[in-house]
């Protein structure tokens, strides 16, 4: 099985106009996307995504955020492709992630930080059924020139 990730861009992205820069990151460093589509999610799907963090007291305010427009879920590909989307998009709070990382150069805050990945295997096949069935899944060939 190929390795798979899980990627939620919140509303201050698409909002931001943002979600062009994201992509654009990703497929520069030969990430695949096999799945991509914009929706307002509903509430039972953001709780589902983020039911690990029912309880903390940013919950109900991440919630809140997350359904107040629309968002882009992704389904990506390659290999350690968790690892990799991990270090293009940085630290969950803007202020410790890298200089030149999504959310080091775009993230407001913890919860307004531009994009949710998932941080397992386990989690990104999870996360994907969230909002993606098995044919929504596009298999293709990327043509992409690494370097040596």
């Amino acid at each position: 099985m190929k390795e798979r990730e899980f990627l939620f861009l919140k509303p201050n992205t698409v909002r931001r106009g943002l979600v062009g820069e994201v992509i654009s990151r990703l497929e520069r460093r030969g990430i695949k996307i096999i799945a991509m589509k914009m929706i307002m999610a509903t509430k039972d799907q953001v709780e589902e995504l983020y039911k690990e963090h029912k309880g903390k007291d940013f919950y109900e305010d991440l919630i809140e955020f997350v359904l107040s427009g629309p968002v882009v879920v992704m389904v990506l590909e390659g290999p350690r492709v968790i690892d990799m989307v991990r270090h293009i998009i940085g630290n969950t709070d803007p202020l410790k992630a890298s200089p030149g990382s999504i959310r080091g150069e775009f993230g407001m805050s913890v919860t307004k930080n531009i994009v949710h990945a998932s941080d397992s295997i386990e989690n990104a096949e999870r996360e994907m059924k969230i909002f993606f069935n098995e044919k929504e899944l596009v298999e293709y060939r990327l043509d992409v020139q690494h370097d040596l």
